[in-house]
C-alpha cells in the first residue's frame, strides 16, 4: 500500500467542489426548504385575502397576506378600498393564514349578532307600535253585556 500524497487528496477534493453545478441539486434545494411545492405555496400565501360581511363597500373591513424577506409574512388591515393600512406582524406563514381566518370569522359574527338585534328590535318596535294604535288582541265573539250576569235561582 502506498500512502497518498495530502496535497493530492486536497487537491480532488477542492476540484469536486468546483465541478458542482452552480444551481444546488434537488436534494440541497429541498433541505433549505426550496422545493416547488414550497414556491408554490409561497405564491398562494402572498395575496391572500378574505374580507369582512356587510352591504356597504366604503366599511368593510379587507385582511391581505403580504410577505417580505427572510420568509415573514405581514397582514395589511383596510376599511374600504381607500383607507391607509394597520399593518400585524412579522409572523409565519401559517399565523398569517390563520390571523386573516380569524380576523374575517370574528367580524362575520360580529355582523350576524348585529343583524340578528337589529331583527328582534325591529320586531319588538312593530309590536309597540301596533298596540299604541289601538289594536288589540281580537275578543271572543259574541254579546257583550254591561252588567254581571243575573242570578236566576
Amino acid at each position: 500500500m502506498t500512502e497518498s500524497d495530502p496535497t493530492d487528496e486536497a487537491l480532488a477534493t477542492i476540484a469536486s467542489i468546483l465541478d458542482q453545478p452552480a444551481f444546488p441539486p434537488e436534494a440541497a434545494r429541498s433541505a433549505a426548504g426550496e422545493t416547488p411545492e414550497h414556491e408554490a405555496r409561497q405564491a398562494t400565501i402572498e395575496g391572500y385575502s378574505k374580507s369582512g360581511p356587510g352591504p356597504v363597500e366604503a366599511i368593510r373591513f379587507r385582511w391581505t397576506v403580504r410577505h417580505e424577506a427572510d420568509g415573514r409574512y405581514f397582514v395589511d388591515e383596510t376599511i374600504g378600498e381607500n383607507s391607509r393600512s394597520i399593518t400585524n406582524g412579522p409572523m409565519s406563514a401559517d399565523a398569517a393564514i390563520r390571523f386573516v381566518d380569524d380576523q374575517a370569522s370574528e367580524a362575520r359574527q360580529r355582523f350576524e349578532s348585529l343583524r340578528n338585534e337589529m331583527a328582534g328590535r325591529a320586531a319588538a318596535t312593530d309590536i309597540l307600535r301596533k298596540s299604541d294604535s289601538g289594536v288589540t288582541p281580537a275578543s271572543p265573539p259574541g254579546p257583550k253585556s254591561a252588567g254581571a250576569p243575573k242570578n236566576l235561582a
